[in-house]
Protein backbone atom coordinates (compact mmCIF):
# COMPACT_ATOMS: atom_id res chain seq x y z
CA UNK A 1 0.00 0.00 0.00
CA UNK A 2 2.52 2.16 0.24
CA UNK A 3 4.26 1.63 -2.44
CA UNK A 4 1.15 2.60 -4.10
CA UNK A 5 0.62 6.08 -1.87
CA UNK A 6 3.87 7.31 -2.94
CA UNK A 7 3.24 6.56 -6.64
CA UNK A 8 0.20 8.20 -6.74
CA UNK A 9 1.52 11.19 -4.63
CA UNK A 10 4.29 11.57 -7.36
CA UNK A 11 2.02 11.09 -10.40
CA UNK A 12 -0.30 13.61 -8.69
CA UNK A 13 2.58 16.14 -8.29
CA UNK A 14 4.11 15.29 -11.52
CA UNK A 15 0.35 16.35 -12.97
CA UNK A 16 0.29 19.50 -10.88
CA UNK A 17 3.78 20.66 -11.95
CA UNK A 18 2.83 20.13 -15.69
CA UNK A 19 0.17 21.66 -15.54
CA UNK A 20 0.87 24.83 -13.53
CA UNK A 21 3.46 24.92 -16.56
CA UNK A 22 0.97 24.38 -18.91
CA UNK A 23 -1.34 27.39 -17.79
CA UNK A 24 1.71 29.85 -17.83
CA UNK A 25 2.93 28.73 -21.38
CA UNK A 26 -0.37 28.70 -22.77
CA UNK A 27 0.16 24.83 -23.53
CA UNK A 28 -2.84 22.62 -23.52
CA UNK A 29 -2.29 18.99 -21.37
CA UNK A 30 -5.91 18.63 -20.45
CA UNK A 31 -6.06 15.15 -22.38
CA UNK A 32 -3.62 13.68 -19.79
CA UNK A 33 -5.21 15.48 -16.67
CA UNK A 34 -9.29 15.01 -17.40
CA UNK A 35 -10.57 12.69 -14.81
CA UNK A 36 -7.74 11.37 -13.31
CA UNK A 37 -8.49 11.52 -9.42
CA UNK A 38 -11.08 9.39 -10.84
CA UNK A 39 -9.12 6.43 -12.42
CA UNK A 40 -8.22 3.09 -11.14
CA UNK A 41 -4.82 2.68 -9.65
CA UNK A 42 -3.26 0.83 -12.40
CA UNK A 43 -4.19 3.18 -14.96
CA UNK A 44 -2.87 6.08 -13.02
CA UNK A 45 0.49 4.12 -12.86
CA UNK A 46 -0.08 4.10 -16.84
CA UNK A 47 -1.32 7.71 -16.61
CA UNK A 48 1.84 8.67 -14.63
CA UNK A 49 4.38 7.41 -17.37
CA UNK A 50 2.81 8.88 -19.76
CA UNK A 51 2.41 12.78 -18.07
CA UNK A 52 5.94 12.28 -16.94
CA UNK A 53 7.06 11.56 -20.83
CA UNK A 54 5.15 14.49 -21.71
CA UNK A 55 6.44 17.17 -19.15
CA UNK A 56 10.15 15.71 -19.36
CA UNK A 57 9.64 16.37 -23.12
CA UNK A 58 8.00 19.95 -23.12
CA UNK A 59 9.68 20.89 -20.09
CA UNK A 60 13.22 19.16 -19.96
CA UNK A 61 14.06 20.84 -16.63
CA UNK A 62 11.20 19.56 -14.49
CA UNK A 63 12.40 17.97 -11.67
CA UNK A 64 11.01 15.69 -8.88
CA UNK A 65 9.44 18.02 -5.91
CA UNK A 66 10.64 18.00 -2.30
CA UNK A 67 7.59 19.16 -0.97
CA UNK A 68 9.32 20.43 1.90
CA UNK A 69 11.97 22.42 0.01
CA UNK A 70 9.13 23.68 -2.51
CA UNK A 71 6.85 25.22 -0.35
CA UNK A 72 7.06 28.73 -0.50
CA UNK A 73 4.67 31.53 1.61
CA UNK A 74 3.88 35.03 -0.29
CA UNK A 75 2.60 37.99 1.62
CA UNK A 76 1.32 40.32 -0.88
CA UNK A 77 -0.65 39.99 -4.16
CA UNK A 78 0.02 43.53 -5.85
CA UNK A 79 1.70 43.53 -9.13
CA UNK A 80 4.80 42.06 -8.14
CA UNK A 81 3.55 39.61 -5.76
CA UNK A 82 1.45 38.16 -8.21
CA UNK A 83 3.53 37.70 -10.76
CA UNK A 84 5.99 36.06 -8.51
CA UNK A 85 3.41 33.67 -7.34
CA UNK A 86 2.69 32.77 -10.96
CA UNK A 87 6.50 32.51 -11.95
CA UNK A 88 6.97 29.90 -8.80
CA UNK A 89 3.50 28.32 -9.88
CA UNK A 90 4.57 27.80 -13.13
CA UNK A 91 7.96 25.94 -11.91
CA UNK A 92 6.33 23.34 -9.54
CA UNK A 93 6.36 24.95 -6.12
CA UNK A 94 3.76 24.50 -3.68
CA UNK A 95 2.92 28.24 -2.89
CA UNK A 96 0.63 29.10 -0.49
CA UNK A 97 -0.48 33.63 -0.59
CA UNK A 98 -1.93 36.03 1.74
CA UNK A 99 -3.12 39.12 1.29
CA UNK A 100 -4.85 42.01 2.72
CA UNK A 101 -7.83 41.82 0.95
CA UNK A 102 -8.50 38.47 0.29
CA UNK A 103 -10.04 38.20 -3.48
CA UNK A 104 -6.68 39.16 -4.86
CA UNK A 105 -6.05 35.69 -4.25
CA UNK A 106 -8.73 34.13 -6.40
CA UNK A 107 -7.23 34.27 -10.05
CA UNK A 108 -4.22 32.59 -8.66
CA UNK A 109 -5.63 29.94 -6.50
CA UNK A 110 -7.62 29.08 -9.73
CA UNK A 111 -3.92 28.38 -10.98
CA UNK A 112 -2.97 26.01 -8.50
CA UNK A 113 -2.40 28.27 -5.32
CA UNK A 114 -3.22 27.79 -1.66
CA UNK A 115 -4.89 30.06 0.71
CA UNK A 116 -3.35 31.03 4.18
CA UNK A 117 -4.17 33.31 6.77
CA UNK A 118 -0.58 33.02 8.11
CA UNK A 119 2.02 31.47 5.81
CA UNK A 120 4.39 32.13 8.10
CA UNK A 121 2.98 29.65 10.31
CA UNK A 122 3.46 26.82 7.68
CA UNK A 123 6.13 27.42 5.37
CA UNK A 124 10.24 27.83 5.99
CA UNK A 125 10.54 30.12 3.18
CA UNK A 126 8.42 33.10 2.84
CA UNK A 127 8.63 36.11 -0.13
CA UNK A 128 6.94 39.68 1.25
CA UNK A 129 5.96 41.83 -1.74
CA UNK A 130 4.59 44.89 0.21
CA UNK A 131 4.12 48.54 -0.60
CA UNK A 132 7.00 49.80 1.80
CA UNK A 133 8.79 48.91 5.07
CA UNK A 134 6.57 49.75 7.44
CA UNK A 135 3.71 47.47 6.11
CA UNK A 136 6.09 45.39 6.13
CA UNK A 137 7.28 45.95 9.67
CA UNK A 138 3.34 45.56 10.64
CA UNK A 139 2.59 42.57 8.96
CA UNK A 140 5.76 40.99 10.68
CA UNK A 141 4.64 42.45 14.36
CA UNK A 142 0.84 40.94 13.92
CA UNK A 143 2.19 37.56 12.73
CA UNK A 144 5.51 37.71 15.50
CA UNK A 145 4.05 34.28 17.61
CA UNK A 146 4.81 32.24 14.51
CA UNK A 147 8.08 33.45 13.41
CA UNK A 148 10.46 30.69 14.19
CA UNK A 149 14.28 29.83 13.99
CA UNK A 150 15.60 28.30 10.76
CA UNK A 151 12.95 30.73 8.97
CA UNK A 152 14.43 33.19 5.78
CA UNK A 153 12.25 36.32 5.01
CA UNK A 154 13.11 37.36 1.14
CA UNK A 155 11.53 40.77 1.38
CA UNK A 156 10.92 42.33 -2.04
CA UNK A 157 9.92 45.17 -1.02
CA UNK A 158 12.34 48.64 -1.90
CA UNK A 159 11.96 49.92 1.43
CA UNK A 160 14.38 52.10 3.61
CA UNK A 161 17.62 50.76 3.86
CA UNK A 162 18.35 51.88 7.80
CA UNK A 163 14.60 50.61 8.44
CA UNK A 164 15.29 47.55 6.40
CA UNK A 165 18.96 47.22 8.04
CA UNK A 166 17.19 47.64 11.78
CA UNK A 167 14.41 45.16 10.84
CA UNK A 168 17.16 42.01 10.09
CA UNK A 169 18.86 42.58 13.00
CA UNK A 170 15.58 42.36 15.00
CA UNK A 171 14.88 38.56 13.22
CA UNK A 172 18.32 37.36 13.85
CA UNK A 173 17.85 37.77 17.39
CA UNK A 174 14.56 35.50 16.97
CA UNK A 175 17.19 33.59 14.68
CA UNK A 176 15.18 34.29 11.87
CA UNK A 177 17.24 35.41 8.30
CA UNK A 178 16.19 38.19 6.15
CA UNK A 179 16.97 39.29 2.89
CA UNK A 180 16.27 42.55 1.66
CA UNK A 181 15.77 41.68 -2.08
CA UNK A 182 13.66 43.96 -4.36
CA UNK A 183 13.67 43.22 -7.58
CA UNK A 184 15.21 45.72 -10.67
CA UNK A 185 12.30 45.41 -13.55
CA UNK A 186 8.64 45.51 -13.56
CA UNK A 187 5.50 42.79 -12.78
CA UNK A 188 5.54 42.29 -16.83
CA UNK A 189 9.17 41.64 -17.08
CA UNK A 190 8.85 38.94 -13.96
CA UNK A 191 6.51 36.94 -15.42
CA UNK A 192 9.15 36.47 -18.24
CA UNK A 193 11.45 36.13 -15.54
CA UNK A 194 13.36 39.29 -17.56
CA UNK A 195 14.66 41.24 -14.37
CA UNK A 196 17.81 41.19 -12.07
CA UNK A 197 17.09 40.65 -8.38
CA UNK A 198 19.63 42.80 -5.93
CA UNK A 199 20.00 41.03 -2.55
CA UNK A 200 21.33 41.77 0.75
CA UNK A 201 21.96 39.75 4.05
CA UNK A 202 23.13 36.72 5.23
CA UNK A 203 25.56 34.75 2.40
CA UNK A 204 24.24 31.41 3.51
CA UNK A 205 20.82 32.65 3.20
CA UNK A 206 21.01 33.71 -0.37
CA UNK A 207 22.32 30.78 -1.22
CA UNK A 208 19.75 28.23 0.22
CA UNK A 209 17.21 30.64 -1.87
CA UNK A 210 19.23 30.56 -4.76
CA UNK A 211 16.56 28.52 -6.10
CA UNK A 212 13.73 31.11 -6.36
CA UNK A 213 15.93 33.64 -7.37
CA UNK A 214 17.24 31.35 -10.04
CA UNK A 215 13.23 30.63 -10.73
CA UNK A 216 12.09 34.51 -11.38
CA UNK A 217 15.53 36.50 -12.05
CA UNK A 218 17.31 36.37 -15.09
CA UNK A 219 20.20 38.03 -13.13
CA UNK A 220 20.61 37.64 -9.21
CA UNK A 221 23.50 39.81 -7.43
CA UNK A 222 24.34 39.55 -4.13
CA UNK A 223 25.36 43.18 -2.73
CA UNK A 224 26.50 42.51 1.00
CA UNK A 225 24.66 42.64 4.20
CA UNK A 226 21.53 43.52 4.83
CA UNK A 227 20.10 46.80 3.76
CA UNK A 228 22.64 46.21 0.80
CA UNK A 229 20.18 45.33 -1.55
CA UNK A 230 17.52 48.38 -0.33
CA UNK A 231 20.39 50.71 -0.97
CA UNK A 232 21.46 49.10 -4.60
CA UNK A 233 17.92 49.62 -5.36
CA UNK A 234 17.75 53.04 -4.84
CA UNK A 235 20.67 53.79 -7.11
CA UNK A 236 18.78 51.14 -9.81
CA UNK A 237 15.82 53.29 -9.34
CA UNK A 238 17.81 56.42 -9.43
CA UNK A 239 19.30 56.23 -12.81
CA UNK A 240 15.94 53.89 -14.31
CA UNK A 241 13.93 56.80 -13.66
CA UNK A 242 15.65 59.50 -14.90
CA UNK A 243 16.03 57.49 -18.13
CA UNK A 244 12.27 57.33 -18.21
CA UNK A 245 11.85 60.95 -17.83
CA UNK A 246 14.28 62.30 -20.44
CA UNK A 247 12.82 59.54 -22.80
CA UNK A 248 9.15 60.88 -22.29
CA UNK A 249 11.03 64.90 -22.80
CA UNK A 250 12.73 63.71 -25.54
CA UNK A 251 10.07 62.50 -27.11
CA UNK A 252 7.59 65.90 -25.91
CA UNK A 253 10.15 67.92 -27.64
CA UNK A 254 10.39 66.11 -31.16
CA UNK A 255 6.59 66.44 -31.12
CA UNK A 256 6.79 69.96 -30.42
CA UNK A 257 9.22 71.00 -33.37
CA UNK A 258 7.25 69.14 -35.63
CA UNK A 259 8.98 65.67 -35.87
CA UNK A 260 7.09 62.10 -36.37
CA UNK A 261 7.66 60.65 -32.71
CA UNK A 262 7.94 57.03 -34.41
CA UNK A 263 10.71 58.24 -35.99
CA UNK A 264 12.05 59.90 -33.09
CA UNK A 265 11.73 56.63 -31.14
CA UNK A 266 13.16 54.75 -33.56
CA UNK A 267 16.29 57.17 -34.00
CA UNK A 268 16.60 57.18 -30.22
CA UNK A 269 16.94 52.90 -30.45
CA UNK A 270 19.22 52.90 -33.07
CA UNK A 271 21.99 55.79 -31.52
CA UNK A 272 24.17 56.35 -28.41
CA UNK A 273 20.49 57.99 -26.72
CA UNK A 274 19.50 53.90 -26.52
CA UNK A 275 18.62 52.50 -23.22
CA UNK A 276 16.57 49.13 -22.48
CA UNK A 277 13.73 52.04 -21.01
CA UNK A 278 12.75 52.45 -24.34
CA UNK A 279 11.60 48.83 -24.83
CA UNK A 280 9.52 48.94 -22.27
CA UNK A 281 8.15 52.19 -22.42
CA UNK A 282 8.66 53.83 -25.58
CA UNK A 283 5.60 52.79 -27.38
CA UNK A 284 2.72 53.15 -23.67
CA UNK A 285 4.49 56.68 -23.90
CA UNK A 286 3.93 57.17 -27.79
CA UNK A 287 0.52 55.38 -27.76
CA UNK A 288 -0.55 56.93 -24.59
CA UNK A 289 -0.70 53.22 -22.75
CA UNK A 290 -0.43 54.02 -19.35
CA UNK A 291 -1.78 50.63 -18.30
CA UNK A 292 -0.03 49.90 -14.78
CA UNK A 293 2.72 47.52 -14.87
CA UNK A 294 4.46 49.56 -12.48
CA UNK A 295 2.67 52.40 -11.06
CA UNK A 296 3.53 55.94 -11.24
CA UNK A 297 3.32 56.39 -7.45
CA UNK A 298 5.17 53.53 -6.55
CA UNK A 299 8.09 55.09 -8.52
CA UNK A 300 7.59 58.53 -6.80
CA UNK A 301 7.77 56.59 -3.20
CA UNK A 302 10.57 55.31 -4.31
CA UNK A 303 12.31 58.79 -5.27
CA UNK A 304 11.22 60.28 -1.98
CA UNK A 305 13.61 57.74 -0.09
CA UNK A 306 16.24 58.32 -2.76
CA UNK A 307 16.44 62.04 -1.75
CA UNK A 308 15.90 61.45 2.25
CA UNK A 309 18.78 58.89 1.60
CA UNK A 310 21.32 61.45 -0.12
CA UNK A 311 20.22 64.38 2.45
CA UNK A 312 21.42 61.93 5.19
CA UNK A 313 24.67 61.73 3.42
CA UNK A 314 24.80 65.39 2.48
CA UNK A 315 24.09 65.20 -1.17
CA UNK A 316 22.81 67.55 -3.14
CA UNK A 317 20.31 65.21 -6.23
CA UNK A 318 19.76 68.38 -8.83
CA UNK A 319 18.07 66.22 -11.35
CA UNK A 320 16.10 63.41 -9.11
CA UNK A 321 14.88 66.64 -7.71
CA UNK A 322 13.41 67.95 -10.94
CA UNK A 323 12.07 64.32 -11.25
CA UNK A 324 10.27 64.63 -7.92
CA UNK A 325 8.24 67.66 -9.06
CA UNK A 326 7.41 65.78 -12.09
CA UNK A 327 6.06 63.18 -10.84
CA UNK A 328 4.50 65.21 -7.95
CA UNK A 329 2.44 67.18 -10.35
CA UNK A 330 1.32 63.54 -12.22
CA UNK A 331 -0.13 62.28 -8.79
CA UNK A 332 -1.56 65.98 -7.98
CA UNK A 333 -3.32 65.41 -12.07
CA UNK A 334 -4.89 61.65 -11.14
CA UNK A 335 -1.95 59.58 -12.35
CA UNK A 336 -0.60 58.06 -9.48
CA UNK A 337 -2.49 54.25 -10.11
CA UNK A 338 -1.15 54.55 -14.09
CA UNK A 339 1.82 53.09 -15.61
CA UNK A 340 5.21 54.99 -14.87
CA UNK A 341 5.28 55.95 -18.68
CA UNK A 342 2.21 58.85 -18.18
CA UNK A 343 5.47 61.43 -16.91
CA UNK A 344 5.45 61.74 -20.57
CA UNK A 345 1.96 63.55 -19.76
CA UNK A 346 3.31 65.55 -16.95
CA UNK A 347 5.83 66.71 -19.11
CA UNK A 348 3.43 67.67 -21.86
CA UNK A 349 1.52 69.62 -18.83
CA UNK A 350 4.69 71.19 -17.97
CA UNK A 351 5.36 72.60 -21.33
CA UNK A 352 2.01 73.92 -21.87
CA UNK A 353 1.92 76.01 -18.64
CA UNK A 354 5.36 77.43 -19.64
CA UNK A 355 3.50 78.28 -23.19
CA UNK A 356 0.64 80.10 -21.56
CA UNK A 357 2.81 82.00 -19.35
CA UNK A 358 5.06 83.03 -21.88
CA UNK A 359 7.90 81.83 -20.01
CA UNK A 360 9.75 78.88 -18.39
CA UNK A 361 7.81 77.44 -15.72
CA UNK A 362 8.82 75.58 -12.35
CA UNK A 363 6.91 72.12 -12.74
CA UNK A 364 6.35 72.56 -9.29
CA UNK A 365 4.30 76.02 -9.57
CA UNK A 366 0.68 75.32 -9.49
CA UNK A 367 -1.69 77.54 -11.83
Amino acid sequence: MSEEKSLLTRASLRLRVTWNQCLTQKRNFKTYASGYQKKPFLTKVSLFSEVSAVAHANFPHTEEVNMDQQRVGIIGLGLMGSALTERLLSGGYDVWVYNRTREKADPLLKIGAHWSDNPLAICDRIVISLYATDAVQEVLTNWRDTLRPGQILIDTTTGDPDQTEQLGSRLAERGVRYLDAPISGSSEQTRAGNVTTIVGGQRDAFEACRDLFDRWSERTIFAGPCGSGSKMKLVSNLVLGLNRAALAEGLVFAENTGLDPEAALEVLVGSMAYSRIMDTKGRKMLEGDFRTEARLAQHLKDLRLIVAAAAQSGQSLPLSNTHQQLLEAAVAAGRGDEDNSAIIESIRQCGRRSVDAGAPTSVGERT
